[in-house]
């Protein structure tokens, strides 16, 4: 550290060097915060798929008449034709499951992998993500 004249130290340019400091943190802060963001809405765009696939696999009925009275059974294999449809509407989402728990609701798996738009070092380079929706048909 240099001295002024008297003896006074001399801090000139160590704001700078602080301030260099600074804005690097701030540009990592929001660099960070811009991929967890992407991470929030390809999540939730994986949600709205396993909805709207759960939505369409609960159509995939089989109407049958029980004593006069009409009944609506879904089966494995219309939740999966029905799912699939959807899905296939969606380049980077696959269908992981699809299937009836009970005859009469709809659960749809779905899958993703997520990429962080800005390659940081503290952000991994892929997260596999997945979404499950269960819907129920109106005619029971």
């Amino acid at each position: 550290m240099r001295r002024r004249a008297g003896g006074v130290p001399d801090d000139q340019g160590t704001v700078l060097l602080l301030t260099i400091g600074y804005v690097v943190l701030a540009l990592l802060l929001a660099l960070v915060c811009a991929d967890a963001t992407s991470l929030y809405l390809a999540q939730k765009r994986a949600d709205a798929v396993a909805d709207s696939a759960a939505l369409a696999g609960a159509d995939g009925f089989v109407l049958r008449s029980d004593g006069g009275d009409p009944v609506a059974t879904l089966t494995h294999d219309g939740v999966r034709e029905q799912a699939a449809d959807v899905v296939a509407a969606f380049d980077d989402v696959r269908l992981v499951t699809a299937g009836t728990p009970d005859g009469v609701s709809a659960r749809v798996t779905v899958g993703t992998v997520w990429h962080p738009p800005i390659l940081t070092l503290f952000v991994p380079d892929g997260v596999a993500l997945h979404a499950t929706a269960t819907s129920r048909n109106a005619l029971d």
